[in-house]
């Protein structure tokens, strides 16, 4: 046996051998004993490195290694995240097999098109992938026996810059392999894992990489293979293609070569999950295979729709992919010949009332699952209305969708200076009771001025970042002043901020704050209740009406008028989230009615005692209880006079005020009354273990035991 572990050309010693294993294992990103680790080893290099372990252990020096080795503390956090990790790994005593002990062994694979663990691994684009990521990382502190299927993206998402004249401009960085938690999926024989999938009349060549997530694995997909022709091999390279042959190529391969990809790697998953459409050809892949083993077509429908769930996020039908049947003719010509001359029932399957000759993918998903689930309930409305034409003669209230409101996994959104306050005042234990709503009733027992403190050092430290990233574009990529102005250079510590990040899509509405400049300028300039706005996002590159709006804003930000109240942060990644929601004192969301599904990031704001001001769309329109935030009317034509004039008369005459009306010992008690009840109020109910266990109470386990019968016994499970 070694005695050392080598990463590069850094030989560990045993005492200590294990840390290039925790840096490979993502469940360190949401362990404070982990996270301590790696941050003590070299506090600069783990800044530098944007908190990425596995490129700090490649470039950290041997003395700081031999500093750390000769500290106590450091080795006591060493052990106890080392500990941690191997109980995330087996999950003993946890929630799943405590809960369902028979079905412990029963497997559920989890399909998106895109997956958020942390900013190292930018195999994201937005909300649904971090979604996507909380809930795997939910399940994994479960006990859930569930693996992820997506794709690699070696190109990932786009870096974001913005030019002086407001445009934003997408900068694509090729993954170093060697600096990311990711490994090469081996097969039950110890070879690389390598699938086949039918594209057109060839044979495509996918390669297979895991990623550890303590109990959870990701299966990632990557087309950058040798053998595969060139335009193959980007074809998995980004997020999100805008050509409509490569989407559908894209999803073709995650549909069907996920599927393979797990059967190769030797998972049989009892359960199978599909998060948006993107992922339906698991559908036909599942389908085909029982057709070539000798069943019918409509029986192999009714065994895999009893083993599937499907979540839609999209509330608006052109959201939805859609395909002409000639693209998958040309793209499925070899799958048909597998799937027993069934062509034109597979596409039935796509095909409904309005959508003449298209193959739709969620229309597939639907037809395809026993568990059709929505994101919040203000969207199970909206989806039992737009899909209304596939349940024909069923009343709108009893169309099988549920509502399976989203939630936020608090481990990794929590602030560290809130853990501290929730260990002191809730318990040492809050973390694995904070589902339970009876924990948030003693939120009231935290002093006002300890509560007070740790926002203001949050909002401190999410200032300081947004400040240093500015003089960097000053310092090393020759922005002009206005630009540094724009970054958020004269931002005032103590002064109200208002946040808003997210995905610039025009309906989101991201410059409706700024609507009448002359009544913005007087708010952020008020003489003693300041104000400022700090906003991040990208555009999808395809989007023009997004990226004329983030040009808008980012004008604004300049606009002299507003005094350096205003400011765009850069390149918005899972690390400017953490700091965003953290830091800001108010988190402003402004979509039009009812075009918000969810919405995820004001449940992190609000677990972190910043109140959320939002129209009452997604998951505020069930969330909101009068006490725990702010409601903007939009009147009755939902008009956007109507709806920036609500905004800021809320900011003028009630928001402001409660910020800055302050008691002898500077505390502003309403304000805090106001924290505390979004946090009371949204930690239980918003939490991704809340949504994760809903899942597999009334999904997952009921669906599992249901694989778990002969076939001849499997009940039917409906049109």
């Amino acid at each position: 046996m070694s005695s050392s572990s080598e990463l590069g050309n850094l030989a560990l010693p045993e005492r200590i051998g294990r840390l290039p294993e925790l840096a490979c294992d993502l469940s360190w990103s949401w362990s404070c004993e982990a996270r301590e680790v790696f941050r003590s080893l070299d506090y600069p290099l783990w800044k530098m490195t944007a908190h990425n372990p596995v490129q700090l252990l490649r470039m950290i020096a041997p003395e700081q290694v031999g500093r750390a080795l000769n500290d106590p503390a450091f080795l006591a956090a060493y052990d106890a995240a080392i500990a941690r990790m191997d109980g995330a790994r087996t999950a003993p005593g946890s929630w799943w097999p405590s809960r369902f002990p028979e079905l412990s062994g029963s497997q559920v694979a989890y399909f998106s098109a895109e997956f958020a663990i942390h900013q190292s691994l930018p195999i994201y684009a937005g909300g649904l992938g971090v979604l996507a990521g909380d809930h795997c990382k939910e399940a994994s502190d479960l006990g859930i026996p569930l693996v992820g299927v997506g794709f690699m993206y070696p190109m990932g998402y786009f870096h974001q810059r913005v030019s002086a004249e407001g445009r934003q401009i997408e900068d694509y960085r090729r993954l170093n392999y060697d600096d990311v938690a990711v490994e090469r999926a081996l097969a039950p024989d110890g070879s690389p894992c390598r699938i086949q999938v039918p594209l057109g009349m060839n044979n495509l060549q996918v390669a297979v990489w895991r990623v550890r997530l303590g109990r959870v694995a990701l299966i990632l997909l990557d087309t950058d293979v040798p053998e595969n022709a060139t335009w193959d091999r980007e074809l998995s390279s980004r997020l999100y293609v805008s050509e409509h042959e490569a989407r559908l190529r894209q999803e073709i391969v995650l549909g069907v070569g996920g599927v393979r990809a797990l059967r190769a790697l030797g998972y049989q998953p009892a359960v199978w999950h599909l998060n948006e459409g993107h992922t339906s050809f698991v559908v036909l892949e599942r389908i085909r295979e029982l057709v070539e083993g000798g069943e019918s077509f409509l029986a192999a429908l009714d065994r895999v729709r009893s083993t599937t769930v499907f979540t839609t996020h999209t509330p608006v039908p052109a959201g939805h992919d859609a395909f002409p049947f000639y693209l998958l003719d040309n793209q499925l010509a070899l799958f048909w010949q597998t799937a027993g001359a069934r062509r034109n029932t597979f596409l039935a399957l796509g095909s409904h009332d309005g959508d003449g000759n298209l193959f739709n993918m969620t229309v597939v998903a639907m037809r395809g699952s026993a568990a059709i689930t929505a994101v919040s309930r203000r969207h199970q409305q909206v989806t039992r209305q737009m899909w209304a034409s596939l349940w024909p003669d069923v009343p709108e209230d009893r169309r099988p969708i549920s509502a399976y409101t989203n939630g936020v996994h608090v481990p990794t959104w929590i602030a560290p200076a809130m853990e501290t306050l929730f260990e002191r005042w809730l318990g040492a234990d809050w973390r694995d009771r904070h589902d339970d709503p009876g924990l948030w009733e003693r939120i009231p027992d935290i002093p006002d001025e300890e509560l007070w403190a740790a926002r203001q050092l949050l909002r401190q430290h999410m200032l300081d970042f947004v400040r240093e990233r500015g003089r960097r574009g000053w310092t090393g990529e020759n922005a002009s002043p206005v630009q540094v102005l724009a970054a958020g250079a004269l931002l005032d510590p103590a002064s109200l901020t208002i946040g808003f990040a997210r995905r610039f899509a025009e309906y989101k509405r991201p410059d409706l704050i700024f609507r009448d400049h002359e009544r913005l300028a007087r708010i952020l300039n008020a003489p003693r209740r300041p104000v400022q706005i700090v906003l991040a996002g990208k555009a999808h590159p395809a989007d023009e009406p997004g990226k004329r709006a983030l040009q808008r804003v980012y004008t604004h930000a300049m606009d002299p008028r507003f005094g350096g109240r205003v400011a765009f942060v850069e390149d918005y990644d899972l690390h400017v989230a953490h700091l965003l929601v953290q830091g800001c004192d108010v988190w402003l969301n402004n979509p039009r009615e009812p075009l918000e599904a969810s919405g995820t990031s004001g449940m992190k704001a609000s677990l972190n005692g910043v109140p959320h001001l939002s129209v009452a769309d997604g998951w505020w329109w069930e969330g909101y209880t009068g006490s725990n935030g702010w409601v903007i009317e939009t009147g009755q034509d939902g008009g956007e006079a109507a709806a920036a004039e609500n905004l800021y008369r809320l900011i003028e005459e009630r928001i402001a005020p409660a910020f800055y009306t302050r008691d002898e010992k500077g505390v502003p008690r309403e304000w805090i009354r106001m924290a505390k009840e979004a946090i009371r109020t949204v930690a239980p109910r918003f939490s991704a273990r809340r949504m994760v266990k809903q899942y597999a109470e009334e999904a997952y386990a009921p669906m599992a035991k249901r694989a778990l019968m002969p076939a001849a016994v499997i009940p039917k499970s409906g049109a």
